[in-house]
């Protein structure tokens, strides 16, 4: 009877050069650890591609300047990012989220011991207090324009940007969340019809759909040749070109931007408004009606009512109608 033979398992070969994500030299420079903490920090602690983006771009900033004054990975002390952040050209918001990323960055850094202490944990970075969101609201009237401007006999184009924008409209749902939707999440639950948003953080929220936009969504599947049977497809589907037709590949997040600045230019309507801006028209609506705000929280997937209460554009109406009493 012959021995048995250990069979040695094949060596794991190494990526592609193109999938490996390059490191900046000078967190090559001070080492192995430094390398890894580096990549685990943006490919493995970073689940939102929004935030590893923001944050890639905060922290290359940072080295480029520390590489400009000489500085190695190690040598950089509280004393230097004070000075970086002192003379960083943003706004306070910016450079308090480019705090962060430096922070965070240098914590994995020290877990790693590729550093012994986090030369940013004791940097103070401006106060910043939000009442009132940026985001311009558009007003009713013309959200109500602006889906009317549609020629949606036009094709199934129209169809679907009618569709996109009445989910906008009418469910306060992120364009990134819009853009996730998959066919199974428009979906009836045996009283009536839903759509389930991957919203951030992993939560799901199924968000009930009125009627006229339950058509809308209908009648743009059902132009799309989209059916139950495809599970896991894109609902919203990207054109082809200026073909008038859908491919099978979905719209992103920017691709809703765009589609909304462009129909906002095709109705004559001011195009300082964004996906966003029909989330703030909700839930400017719905709190002037008198919905409570714990209501309002809820819709829009807050966390913390102080978020919600940023959305709320009704302090800026009172605002602008106190004005026009001064006498002049």
């Amino acid at each position: 009877m012959s021995a048995l033979v250990p069979v040695t398992p094949p060596l794991p070969t190494a990526p592609p050069a193109h999938l490996i994500p390059a490191v900046p030299a000078i967190v090559a420079a001070a080492g192995g650890a430094a390398s890894y903490a580096y990549d685990e920090f943006f490919e493995g602690m970073i689940a939102n591609p929004n935030t590893r983006t923001a944050y890639r771009h905060a922290v290359k900033q940072f080295l480029g300047w520390c590489a400009q004054h000489q500085l190695g990975l190690t040598a950089i002390q509280p004393g230097h990012v004070g000075r970086y952040m002192a003379q960083h050209p943003g706004s306070v918001a910016t450079k308090k989220q480019h705090l962060a990323a430096i922070r965070k960055l240098f914590d994995q850094m020290v877990v790693r011991h590729a550093i012994a202490l986090n030369p940013a944990a004791s940097v103070r970075g401006e106060r910043y207090a939000v009442t009132e969101g940026k985001t311009p609201m558009i007003p009713v009237e013309q959200a109500r324009a602006l889906i009317a401007s549609l020629d949606v006999s036009a094709g199934v184009v129209s169809l679907r940007d009618r569709a996109v924008l009445g989910v906008l409209s009418f469910t306060a749902a992120r364009s990134g969340a819009v853009a996730k939707l998959r066919v199974e999440d428009f979906y009836h639950d045996g009283t009536q019809w839903l759509l389930r948003f991957r919203e951030k953080g992993g939560k799901d929220r199924p968000i009930p759909v009125r009627h006229d936009l339950e058509q809308w969504l209908r009648e743009y599947t059902r132009a799309a040749g989209i059916t139950e049977e495809q599970k896991g497809k894109p609902l919203f589907r990207a054109a082809v070109a200026r073909s008038g037709r859908l491919s099978a590949k979905g719209l992103s997040y920017v691709y809703i931007w765009r589609l909304v600045k462009r129909r906002l230019k095709d109705a004559g309507l001011e195009k300082i408004f964004s996906p966003h801006s029909f989330r703030v028209k909700v839930a400017t609506d719905l709190l002037t009606q008198g919905v409570p705000l714990e209501d309002v929280q809820h819709l829009c997937g807050h966390s913390d009512p102080r978020t919600t209460r940023i959305y709320d554009r009704r302090t800026k109406r009172v605002g602008r109608n106190l004005v026009e009493r001064i006498s002049g």
